[in-house]
């Protein structure tokens, strides 16, 4: 059952009777557009944060080693089609990881592996020291409240037939708190994603969809986890709306030191919100390393014609854009 689209994706306006509308942030719309988009800034990521630190001290949160995935090829005794070759991958604590590639290249599938809901046809995921790419049952139920996901669709991936309230309580309500319990955290969630309180009694298409992804990010942090999988959180909104919501991401982890692991497709998204930037391209992880180094002096021709393709608003930048993109490829041939 899909919810309303009362908005169209990505717009952030009053929905309902007016309320609720999101806090402004701090800095105009133009100048977090410009932090976002390599078009209209220098293209500086982030500054560093705890994640650094943690990288420092050789602190790994989250190790892949060696992971592969195959699926089961079309076909009546059809082999089974290999999507990931061989990855590794550490995420620290308080760090922020980007996977990005084009469709296709394996990033959603590093997710849902680390989530458990593909398992591994060979390689170790260890969370904090501990195998979890076998893990079924209780003993995967065990450990969900530590590694969490905020999906793509913020118009899907919340019940319409739930009002927020119920959507943020029932992860704290199945791990066993009480309804009263239950009822604090929710308001202290509702406040932490700048969301009004009286969006507890509201349905989810009541609101436009960088307010709907709010409340996914909330339910994320219901648990209280140390790892967030995103997959492509703010992909289906506008670049003021992805800004605000990618300002709260970090606003977030600086508060909490929750680890990200960031799937994208868009450098310039993961420029922004990266302390290291990992690129894949057809089930191979082909570069990585700090985000400053990856998306804008990248070694591998890959990511080059990543970052070549990437649109800028002059034309003529455009241009000389277009005929390096074309050296590059007539190279790589």
């Amino acid at each position: 059952m899909q919810p309303h689209r009362r908005d169209a994706p990505g717009r952030d306006r009053r929905a309902g009777r007016g309320r609720g509308r999101l806090r402004r942030s701090r800095a105009s719309l133009h100048r977090d557009a410009a932090r976002l988009d390599p078009r209209r800034g220098d293209g500086q990521n982030r500054p560093a944060g705890d994640g650094d630190d943690h990288r420092r001290c050789g602190v790994s949160l989250l190790e892949i080693r060696d992971l592969r995935v195959a699926f089961p090829g079309r076909g009546f005794r059809a082999k089974p089609v290999e999507v990931l070759h061989g990855i590794d991958l550490d995420v620290a604590a308080g760090e922020t990881v980007g996977l990005v590639g084009e469709s296709g290249s394996g990033k959603t599938t590093i997710g849902r592996a680390v989530l458990g809901l593909v398992r591994p046809s060979a390689g170790t995921i260890r969370f904090d020291g501990q195998e979890i790419g076998g893990l079924r049952g209780a003993a995967r139920r065990a450990i969900a409240d530590q590694i969490q996901v905020v999906f793509q669709d913020p118009y899907t991936s919340l019940n319409p037939s739930m009002t927020i309230g119920e959507i943020l309580a029932e992860p704290l309500v199945v791990q066993g708190s009480s309804p009263k319990d239950a009822r604090a955290r929710v308001r202290t969630l509702l406040d932490q994603v700048q969301l009004p309180s009286d969006a507890l009694e509201r349905l989810p298409r009541e609101f436009s969809g960088g307010q709907r992804q709010r409340v996914a990010i909330a339910r994320a942090l219901a648990p209280g986890p140390r790892l967030i999988v995103c997959d492509e959180p703010v992909s289906a909104l506008d670049l003021s709306t992805q800004a605000r919501v990618m300002e709260l991401f970090v606003e977030i982890q600086r508060a909490t030191g929750v680890a990200y692991l960031f799937v994208s497709h868009d450098l310039s998204v993961i420029r922004h919100i990266s302390h290291r930037v990992a690129v894949l391209y057809r089930g191979d992880l082909v570069e990585t390393g700090d985000a400053p180094t990856v998306t804008l002096t990248p070694s591998h021709p890959y990511t080059r014609r990543l970052l070549l393709a990437a649109p800028v608003a002059d034309p003529r930048r455009q241009s000389a854009r277009r005929e390096q993109r074309r050296i590059t490829l007539k190279e790589a041939s």
